[in-house]
């Protein structure tokens, strides 16, 4: 599961999911990508899920690339507590993605395969994506 090696702050706020990705919009590294068209709180495990679809459905062929990483502790307090004493501990890790992010990149495999496997991933994520390519240069 993906998670910091350490972080500077063991516990964080929130925050919002106001507007659009501020960056990671284009794809980089491989040939095919999957978009994210909303906002949301993508954790550890359904990163995880997806990465394992994708590559059990390319089986050896092609490289893949993970442009996301959960680095936002989300912290939960025990069931049937009452309020007060403080905040909960950390219970898992998130990504915080905004429409726009690139989620995966994939190459070196043809455009079907490269869309049907991305189509098994997005199945895995809590939000709408959508499969593109790179433009020719």
């Amino acid at each position: 599961m993906l998670m910091p090696k350490r972080v500077k702050y063991r516990k964080s706020q929130r925050g919002r999911l106001k507007g659009l990705s501020k960056g990671g919009n284009d794809i980089s590294f491989g040939q095919y990508g999957l978009k994210a068209l909303e906002s949301h709180w993508i954790t550890a495990r359904q990163i995880e899920a997806s990465r394992v679809a994708l590559t059990r459905f390319i089986k050896k062929g092609g490289k893949l690339w993970i442009r996301i990483f959960p680095d936002k502790p989300i912290s939960k307090k025990p069931a049937e507590t009452r309020i007060g004493k403080g905040k909960g501990a950390p219970e898992f890790w998130v990504a915080v993605v905004k429409p726009g992010r690139i989620l995966f990149e994939l190459e070196g495999v043809t455009p079907e395969v490269a869309k049907e496997a991305m189509i098994l991933a997005s199945h895995k994520l809590p939000i709408h994506t959508r499969f593109v390519q790179r433009e020719a240069a």
